[in-house]
C-alpha cells in the first residue's frame, strides 16, 4: 500500500516532506518531477540570429529563488513536448530535490537547433557577430536572466563528455552570472589524448562507431534519430576491423561518403592546424567561475581531458582560488550511475560513486550558487586504488611525490639501478600487423571500457609482448601523477608504434571475488593501471613525422596519463611493451606512410628492440608518494 500511495504523498507534500528519503524508483522520481516543476521550452536567438531549442524545468511557485543549472548537450535534451518530462533533473535526483531551475539545450546544429553542427567547433569570436561555443553559452545565460522570473542570478553549468567540453566553452569569456562549472571528462584535445588519438594512434573502433551513429548529416531539426544504429554483422570487433583493411576501406566499404567528419579526420594525419584550432586548452585563461573539474582513472575516452583541464585552468587562471580537481575509480560518465563499488573484477571497497554526489558534487554547487553549506574542499580530492581510500592534496600532482625511474634490465627485471653491462644489451620481438596484439580479452564491437582495468596474463604470454616486473613487494608503493616513458629502441622497418602498460601482479593467493559467477581467478591477476600508445614518427614533433632509419637506435619519449595507485606488499609493479592492441588502436603498417591513405602492401612485419643498456637505458618513471 505505501508504494502505491507514494506519488501522491509527493505530490501533496512536495519537497521537504521527501528530501529526508531519497526516491529510487524512476516512476516515483518522474511524478516527483511533474509535481514539482513546470516545464517550458524556448528558442532561444544568439547574437547571428539562430535559435537554439531549449527545454526549462521551473520549480512550481513557492515565493522563493533559486539558481540556474545549464547542461548542453549535441545528444539530445529529450523528451521533447511541454508536458513530456525528464524521469530526473540534474547530475542525480538529489539535485531534482534540492530544487534548482534546470535548463537543458540542444547545441547548435543538433537536434531541434538552428544552424550548422560543427565538431569541437573552435573557440573565436574576435567580432561582435562572431559565434562559437563560449558565446552561445553567454547568449542563452543572458536570455534566462531575462526571461526567467523566480532565478536568483546565479547559473551553474555541468555536463559529462561532449557536454563537459561545452562546459569548458562556457568558462571562456564567461557570462558573469556563471559561478561555477563542473567540466566532467571534458573532451580536449582530439589529437594529442582524448577519444579519438592518443599520441597521434588512431583509437579505430571509438572513432568508427561514434561517426557512424554520430556523424550523419541532419537536413533540418529533428525529434527522433534519422537511420538505426550501425550493424557490425559481427559481434567480433577484432574480426570485423582486421577484416576492414586499410582505413581508407571505411568509407568505400560502409561511409559511403555520408560522414563528413570521418573525411575530415582521414584528411588530417598531422597535429595540423584543423586539430590545433579545436583545443579548447589554450583558451582557458582568466576563468573567472569557481570550476571543479571531474574524471575517472579507468575512463577510456576522457581520462586526458579531464586531468588537462584541470591543469590548462590551473596555468591559465592563477588568480582564479576555486579551481579543483576530483577524479575517482570510474569509467566514462562513472561517478553519474552506479554506486561506483567495482569495475570490472577492480574491487573499490566502498561505495565510491555516491560518496562523490553527496559528500563532493551537490555540495559544491550549493555552496556556490545558494550560499549553503561549509566548503573548504583541498585542491585535488583523489581516489587512491590499491589502498581503496581517497586523498586530499594542496596540489596535483601532489608537491610532496618524488620521481623515480625503473628501468628496464636483463631476465625482465624492473628496478632502479638499471643494466650492469654499459655497453649491450635489448630484448627483441617481431611485429606482424596481420595478427596484432588483442587491446581485451573479451569479443566486442567497442572500445570496451573494462579495458582500463582488465587482466593482462593473456597479453604477457605473447612473443610480441616485452614483460619486465619488479621483485615482490615488501611494503607500499604510492604513484601519483603522470608517467614518463623513455625508450631507447631499433626497428627493421621505418615506422612502429610504441605501447606501454603499467601492470599491478596480484599475488598468488588474492582472494576471488564471491560471488563468482564467472570463475575468474584472482591469484596472479594482472590488472592494467595505466596504458597508452605512441605514434613513433611523431616521436620529434606531432606536426612534421619522420621516418625512423632501419637499425638506427632512436629514443622515443612520452607521458602517459596520471595515476594513483598503490602497489600493495606481496604485489609486483609490471611494464608491458608492444608495437600493437588491436582493435583499440588502427595498425601502423610499419612503412612510412600517411596511415590514413595506406594500401594493403604498405603493412610489413618487422624486428623491433628495446635496449637496456647503460649506454642506451629504457624505463619509466614514476612519482612516488611515501
Amino acid at each position: 500500500m505505501m508504494l502505491r500511495v507514494l506519488p501522491l504523498f509527493v505530490a501533496l507534500l512536495g519537497a521537504q516532506a521527501v528530501r529526508a528519503q531519497t526516491i529510487t524508483d524512476p516512476r516515483q522520481q518522474k511524478d516527483f518531477v511533474v509535481a514539482n516543476y513546470t516545464k517550458y521550452e524556448y528558442r532561444i536567438p544568439m547574437r547571428d540570429g539562430v535559435k537554439l531549442f531549449t527545454a526549462v524545468y521551473v520549480p512550481k511557485d513557492d515565493g522563493r529563488k533559486y539558481p540556474i543549472m545549464l547542461n548542453r548537450t549535441p545528444y539530445s535534451v529529450a523528451p521533447y513536448g511541454i508536458e513530456n518530462y525528464r524521469n530526473s533533473l540534474g547530475p542525480s535526483f538529489a539535485y531534482t530535490q534540492e530544487k534548482f531551475i534546470f535548463v537543458y539545450q540542444d547545441v547548435r546544429g543538433r537536434w531541434m537547433s538552428e544552424g550548422e553542427f560543427v565538431n569541437m567547433r573552435p573557440i573565436k569570436h574576435d567580432s561582435p557577430n562572431e559565434t562559437d561555443e563560449s558565446t552561445d553559452t553567454y547568449d542563452t545565460i543572458e536570455y534566462l536572466l531575462k526571461t526567467l522570473k523566480t532565478h536568483n542570478g546565479k547559473v551553474g553549468q555541468s555536463g559529462i563528455s561532449y557536454p563537459g567540453h561545452y562546459t569548458c566553452a562556457g568558462m571562456v569569456d564567461a557570462h558573469p552570472a556563471l559561478k561555477a562549472c563542473s567540466p566532467q571528462a571534458p573532451v580536449t584535445d582530439w589529437f594529442i589524448g582524448d577519444d579519438f588519438h592518443h599520441n597521434g594512434c588512431f583509437f579505430l573502433p571509438h572513432a568508427f562507431n561514434f561517426m557512424a551513429n554520430f556523424g550523419k548529416p541532419r537536413p533540418e531539426p529533428i525529434r527522433k534519430e534519422l537511420a538505426p544504429r550501425f550493424d557490425h554483422d559481427t559481434p567480433d570487433g577484432y574480426d570485423f576491423f582486421l577484416n576492414l583493411g586499410p582505413l581508407p576501406n571505411a568509407d568505400r566499404k560502409h561511409f559511403k561518403g555520408q560522414v563528413a567528419f570521418w573525411n575530415e579526420m582521414m584528411a588530417h594525419e598531422t597535429y595540423d592546424e584543423f586539430w590545433k584550432a579545436k583545443n579548447i586548452r589554450q583558451h582557458l585563461k582568466n576563468v573567472k567561475p569557481a570550476v571543479m573539474t571531474v574524471g575517472g582513472w579507468f575512463d577510456a575516452e576522457n581520462l586526458f581531458g579531464a586531468v588537462e583541464c584541470y591543469k590548462s585552468t590551473e596555468k591559465g587562471s592563477p588568480e582564479n582560488k576555486n579551481n579543483m580537481l576530483v577524479m575517482g575509480p570510474w569509467d566514462h560518465g562513472g561517478w553519474n550511475r552506479g554506486d561506483g563499488q567495482s569495475l570490472g573484477y577492480a574491487r573499490f571497497g566502498s561505495k565510491t560513486a555516491e560518496y562523490y554526489r553527496q559528500k563532493i558534487e551537490l555540495p559544491f554547487f550549493k555552496h556556490h550558487l545558494k550560499g549553503e553549506g561549509a566548503w573548504s574542499p583541498p585542491e585535488a580530492w583523489v581516489f587512491e586504488s590499491g589502498t581503496n581510500e581517497w586523498r586530499q592534496y594542496d596540489a596535483w600532482p601532489p608537491k610532496q611525490s618524488t620521481a623515480v625511474t625503473l628501468l628496464f634490465d636483463e631476465k625482465g627485471t624492473l628496478s632502479a639501478k638499471g643494466a650492469k653491462d654499459p655497453l649491450t644489451g635489448a630484448d627483441e620481438f617481431v611485429s606482424d600487423p596481420a595478427k596484432p596484439v588483442p587491446f581485451i580479452e573479451k569479443t566486442s564491437v567497442r572500445m570496451d571500457y573494462e579495458y582500463m582495468t582488465a587482466d593482462q596474463r593473456f597479453a604477457a604470454r605473447r612473443p610480441d609482448v616485452l614483460v619486465y616486473q619488479t621483485p615482490v613487494l615488501t611494503e607500499d608503493l604510492t604513484l601519483a601523477g603522470p608517467i614518463d616513458v623513455e625508450l631507447h629502441v631499433t626497428t627493421t622497418g621505418t615506422d612502429a608504434d610504441w605501447v606501454v602498460k603499467v601492470v599491478d601482479v596480484f599475488p598468488s593467493d588474492y582472494p576471488d571475488p564471491d560471488p563468482n559467477p564467472t570463475g575468474v581467478k584472482m591469484g596472479g591477476y594482472q590488472m592494467l593501471i595505466r596504458g597508452e600508445p605512441f605514434r613513433g614518427k611523431f616521436r620529434k614533433s606531432f606536426e612534421k613525422p619522420e621516418p625512423f632509419e632501419p637499425g638506427k637506435p632512436t629514443v622515443v619519449k612520452f607521458t602517459m596519463p596520471d595515476v594513483c595507485h598503490t602497489f600493495r606488499p606481496g604485489h609486483r609493479l609490471m611494464v608491458q611493451v608492444q608495437s600493437t592492441w588491436f582493435p583499440l588502436v588502427d595498425r601502423n603498417p610499419q612503412t612510412f606512410t600517411d596511415i590514413y591513405k595506406a594500401e594493403e602492401k604498405d603493412f610489413v612485419k618487422a624486428t623491433h628492440a628495446v635496449h637496456r643498456s647503460g649506454s642506451k637505458p629504457s624505463g619509466i618513471t614514476v612519482r612516488v608518494v611515501r
